[in-house]
């Protein structure tokens, strides 16, 4: 088999020929971001949830949506591409959106390309009703606002509907357009499911717009929904956002696997491989991953390029260990460390020397020799960027574990910046 000028033949005689079960061609572990795992575990209570959903709204009944919450790393991402599956097995319309920082220019002109797919990918031009051509109306006078020529509309071949979507009110516009794509797929016996990655980065006034609209589409039963995913302070922006958030999502956390799927999240991929762990190997690879679901395919890659021989040993599992560690070091937790200014930095350390769990803000002050009042903005700031979050008040938190670890190692001694002057 030849793959861009290379025989796999060739790519394992030359570079893999460590054994005949075990190579890097064969590593069945996916240590990347979003990328799904080869056993996907611990998470059957979300996609049982998210099934019942789009059934319900099928059936005109209303339901709950979610918001999936968790630190990075957890599956959040993955979870969603497992929806995905699950809705168009059900011949439902997906809108997939990673959250970036938009202005509402911005956010219009992403929310109307997306929604334009959905409604091709629910009818052909050439058999659109006249909710589909009415939606189709509506959605060009969402995008006039910030696209006064058209473009983004350009081939549709219809007017602006006017009066609806055309309020210069983000919140009155989206809520317009939700509804009229939603009235279009339940004409065709249809539905239409967005999920939203990053929920946390959408501005206040833009997470108001979507929920206000997804309140109206639910008190028409129509079969369009939102599903979400974001950081641990997802559902106290929500609320913040609307206070009747918490009767429309549910906001289900994901995070550490237990041991059973833990061990499931190594072995199976192995086996796939016809390679097996021995029992003191899992238990210590669960030792040092902490049963965390990032951690666990990166450890489970690294075990695979260091390992010679199956079953993979307690031993193998340990001269893995660096390789896992450094890779942690040098990608999954620097490329968050790099975004930070030295102040920033001195916080994140000043975390680390008060352990892994939440901190209050006051004794972070205390460890850098300032007040709360004056690292209050550099906390926010690393809250905002998703550095940290808040688990309450007054408090805050790494949004991956294990940071602590990695601060230590990395700037062995606190240095905090003087102040300016």
């Amino acid at each position: 088999m030849k793959f861009r000028g290379l025989y796999l033949s060739e790519i394992k005689s030359d570079n893999f020929d460590k054994t005949q079960c075990m190579d890097s061609l064969s590593n069945p572990y996916t240590p990347n971001a979003g990328a799904e795992p080869q056993a996907v575990v611990g998470r059957d209570d979300q996609l049982k949830q998210f099934v019942m959903l789009l059934a319900r709204l099928a059936r005109r009944c209303t339901e709950q949506s979610m918001i999936i919450t968790g630190l990075r790393g957890v599956g959040k991402t993955v979870l969603l591409h497992q929806f995905r599956g699950k809705a168009l097995a059900q011949d439902w319309a997906v809108v997939e959106m990673e959250v970036q920082k938009h202005d509402e220019a911005a956010f219009r002109r992403v929310i109307s390309a997306r929604l334009r797919t959905a409604l091709h990918e629910l009818s052909p031009k050439a058999q659109w009703t006249d909710a589909f051509k009415h939606a189709v109306s509506v959605l060009k006078s969402f995008t006039l606002s910030v696209d006064p020529e058209g473009q983004w509309t350009a081939g549709l071949d219809v007017e602006p509907a006017e009066g609806f979507a055309d309020h210069g009110d983000l919140s009155m516009d989206l809520t317009d357009l939700l509804v009229a794509v939603g009235a279009a797929a339940q004409d065709k016996g249809r539905g239409v499911v967005l999920l939203v990655d990053e929920v946390q980065f959408l501005e206040s006034y833009q997470f108001e717009a979507l929920i206000a609209a997804l309140h109206k589409t639910i008190q028409r039963k129509l079969p369009i929904t939102m599903v979400g995913a974001g950081l641990p302070q997802v559902a106290e922006l929500a609320g913040d956002a609307k206070s009747y958030a918490e009767r429309l999502f549910k906001f289900p956390e994901i995070g550490y696997l237990d041991e059973d799927d833990a061990r499931l999240a190594f072995s199976e991929p192995a086996a796939d491989e016809e390679v097996t762990f021995e029992a003191a190997a899992l238990d210590l690879a669960l030792e040092i991953t902490g049963c965390y679901p990032y951690f666990i395919q990166e450890l489970g890659y690294a075990i695979w390029e260091s390992a010679s021989t199956s079953p993979v040993t307690a031993d193998d599992v340990r001269e893995a260990w660096p390789l896992y560690e450094g890779k942690l070091d040098s990608s999954f937790f620097r490329v968050r460390l790099d975004r930070a200014t030295a102040l920033q930095q001195a916080y994140l350390r000043a975390m680390a020397e008060l352990g892994p769990d939440a901190q209050r803000v006051a004794d972070v002050a205390g460890v850098m020799g300032r007040t709360s009042q004056n690292i209050a903005p550099t906390r926010k700031a690393l809250i905002d960027t998703g550095l940290l979050y808040a688990p309450k008040h007054g408090y805050a938190a790494f949004t991956v574990p294990h940071f602590d670890q990695f601060m230590r190692r990395t700037i062995p001694e606190l240095k905090v910046p003087a102040p300016r002057r």
